[in-house]
């Protein structure tokens, strides 16, 4: 069924609107993942090196078979079960080192050969089993960082997801008001998306000036406008009135981040930042039509979404800006260039695009992801994107790189 819808979307694809954003998956994995995190795995991401064929681990997930035998960002993944990694990208690519890695299925186990950061090789039997995933990490996900002698709050958010990530939330902001908090750092490096009320929450929390005010707009085509909404920012106890706001993407950063993102510079300018490298591109979402007899899920793209300034289209990522629209991200926002070190955790203000994200908030200059005045981002070919299947797993298309 996959390979039709790909024939039938074949035209939308050559254009860029629909690339691989309507797909089969299957109704019980994606309820699941949606209503408490529930997915099977390692429990790690994955990312490798365009140049030198190696994968790394870029995060591993609390309570997942991974982290329980200490494997974690910045461990480099040199075989499989015996099978050097770095033959099986030179001989297959990336899809021959997820094919060796096995289904995502409880109870499978490979031997990884690990190189921890900055320490021994190990030869780990891991079995991959059912976990939980927690939207926002309870060891680097919220956080108070003193930079300067100022207090900047810093949330990575993993996924829009989970129903757990309201109350996630809540209690990240809910600390960042108690400390008189005004300037965030929002990390959403890999953050593929899932759901718009967890992404208008997000834009509540950090939206006390903004209530009333359209947060997003949500737009069918004409025959079925009676579905379109307006999203407008709420009053929320929790919330702070962000003056600045660093926000954290990537390749991996993709439709309720991208979202997100958009829905601030209408209000904030210049003072709303993308730092670290251009977005996915990914202004659409999808509603599901299910064939429950066959636990079939048509995720089928059916909407387009626009901020306060009826600005969306972003197909190229939120740093470029195709047709030189005067309320385009790149033109009204700050964009920072920065590199992705998985040297240092997430959360540590000494980690590249954290770092830089910090300079900019307390009034340091950065280097532009575009260049001046150009419609289209810098032609580099990134250093290291995340490892994806061809057809992700439910859990993948909304978590990317995640095994």
């Amino acid at each position: 069924m996959q390979s039709f819808v790909d024939a039938l979307l074949a035209p939308a694809r050559a254009q860029s609107k629909d690339r691989h954003f309507s797909y089969i998956t299957s109704i019980s994995e994606e309820n699941a993942l949606i209503n408490s995190g529930q997915t099977a795995g390692f429990g790690f991401r994955l990312g490798y090196d365009t140049s030198a064929n190696r994968v790394f681990v870029i995060e591993s997930f609390e309570g997942a078979p991974a982290l329980g035998m200490n494997i974690d960002r910045g461990d480099e993944l040199i075989a499989i079960n015996g099978q050097s990694v770095g033959n099986l990208m030179a001989t297959g690519g990336p899809q021959a080192v997820i094919d060796a890695l096995g289904p995502s299925t409880a109870g499978v186990t490979r031997t990884l050969t690990i190189q921890h950061l900055g320490g021994a090789q190990q030869d780990i039997a891991l079995t991959k089993a059912t976990y939980n995933m927690d939207p926002v990490s309870p060891r680097y996900g919220a956080k108070v960082i003193n930079y300067g002698g100022t207090q900047y709050g810093y949330l990575n958010l993993r996924t829009f997801i989970t129903t757990t990530a309201d109350q996630e939330l809540r209690d990240a902001f809910q600390n960042f008001q108690g400390q008189g908090i005004d300037k965030v750092v929002v990390d959403l490096r890999y953050n593929g998306g899932g759901l718009i009320d967890v992404a208008s929450l997000l834009g509540d929390l950090m939206g006390a000036n903004n209530v009333g005010k359209p947060f997003a707009y949500m737009t069918f085509r004409s025959s079925q406008s009676s579905n379109d909404q307006t999203y407008n920012f709420n009053s929320q106890p929790q919330a702070i009135g962000a003056m600045k706001i660093a926000f954290i993407g990537g390749g991996g950063t993709a439709s309720a981040s991208e979202l997100t993102m958009n829905a601030f510079p209408p209000y904030l300018a210049k003072n709303v930042a993308l730092v670290g490298s251009n977005t996915y591109g990914k202004p659409v979402g999808q509603i599901a039509q299910d064939l429950t007899a066959c636990d079939t899920r048509f995720r089928i793209i059916a909407f387009k979404l626009e901020n306060a300034d009826h600005y969306g289209g972003y197909y190229t990522g939120l740093a470029t800006d195709p047709t030189n629209d005067p309320n385009s991200f790149l033109q009204k926002a700050t964009t920072c260039k920065a590199n992705d070190d998985i040297s240092h955790q997430l959360g540590d203000p000494n980690e590249s695009e954290i770092a830089t994200a910090l300079s900019w908030l307390n009034g340091g200059s950065c280097t532009a992801i575009a260049g001046a005045g150009t419609k289209t981002i810098q032609a580099v070919t990134p250093k290291r994107v995340l490892l994806q299947p061809t057809r992700p797993s439910a859990a993948q298309y909304r978590i990317p790189g995640l095994f």
